[in-house]
């Protein structure tokens, strides 16, 4: 069992240890390597009690809870597992940080898995050098707490032991939370942190025509690191080799609605799952070009009313 810190001041705590390591000299000029290990585990404890006190317990009175005021303090900024068992004052901090993903939906993205969106263009933060990150480095992405996290770990979880390929378990995972947002620590997760996970997503998008939407692919509305399949239905063939980059560049031109109905992704409800797709002008058929001159925004239920008609 992890050892409890102390609740005394950090001034206390502080002159404590100065008190213990000014008089180690004594031990160290000795001969005895157990006596100095011994005489150095009281100022081990009260160092992490200096870090652990540093946040007062009125606000945060657990090592998971203190994790998060510093995470949620420092949101959008670098945080090193380093800080974290500080703060904490425990060995055991990565799981409390797990737990603060997985089970209270707080949206804490790792440096590997931040890298891995990165690779495929689904993700950007602004400030942040992606290519640093480090594996035990991490980023809270969102302020908001997520309450339905816990639900879909658990989704993650069953989907994650099926004996399917990486691609396949993804795609459930999203088919089972249509609509919803999910993030890439999830969907890591399910693809049991395999780091091909992101080029998947994308294969999913881009070539299996799955409107799985990012923030950095045509959702602005939604969270950084956040995934979500529009609906559960895929894209025409003819329209799945449209670029990300000419993509986004139709969407903002159209400012982010139909231009046959003015519909908004603001509008979307469960009972009304459309979303947005692109129409070529000239059909790609008879020659139409994947370009921003032949592609228009409509959603998905304008798009089969003006095929429907053709």
């Amino acid at each position: 069992m992890p050892r409890r810190p102390n609740r005394i001041s950090p001034e206390e705590i502080r002159k404590s240890l100065l008190h213990l390591l000014v008089n180690f000299e004594d031990h160290l000029s000795g001969d005895d390597l157990r006596d100095k290990v011994l005489s150095l585990v009281p100022a081990f404890h009260l160092l992490r009690d200096l870090g652990s006190s540093l946040i007062p317990p009125e606000q945060a009175s657990a090592a998971r809870n203190r994790i998060l005021a510093y995470f949620r303090k420092y949101s959008f900024i670098v945080i090193h597992g380093d800080e974290l068992m500080v703060v904490s004052g425990i060995q055991d901090w990565p799981r409390r940080t797990r737990e603060l993903r997985r089970e209270y939906g707080w949206a804490i993205a790792s440096g590997v898995t931040i890298q891995e969106m990165y690779s495929e263009d689904d993700i950007a933060i602004e400030g942040v050098d992606i290519n640093s990150l480090k594996p035990e480095q991490y980023i809270l992405l969102n302020e908001i707490q997520d309450r339905e996290a816990a639900l879909r770990w658990k989704i993650a979880n069953d989907i994650r032991k099926k004996k399917t390929g990486v691609r396949k378990k993804i795609l459930e995972f999203l088919r089972a939370n249509v609509g919803r947002m999910v993030t890439g620590e999830e969907i890591r997760y399910v693809a049991n942190d395999k780091t091909e996970w992101a080029r998947r997503v994308r294969e999913l998008r881009t070539e299996l025509g799955w409107p799985i939407a990012t923030r950095n692919t045509g959702r602005p509305d939604v969270g950084i690191g956040v995934y979500i399949l529009e609906e559960d239905r895929q894209s025409p063939t003819h329209d799945r080799s449209i670029p990300d980059p000419v993509r986004r560049a139709v969407l903002v031109r159209d400012e982010y609605a139909c231009t046959q109905c003015g519909w908004t992704h603001e509008q979307w409800n469960p009972s009304d799952p459309r979303h947005l797709e692109l129409h070529h002008v000239k059909h790609h058929i008879k020659g139409g070009k994947n370009t921003e001159d032949n592609l228009v925004t409509v959603c998905a239920a304008c798009h089969d009313e003006i095929h429907r008609h053709e």
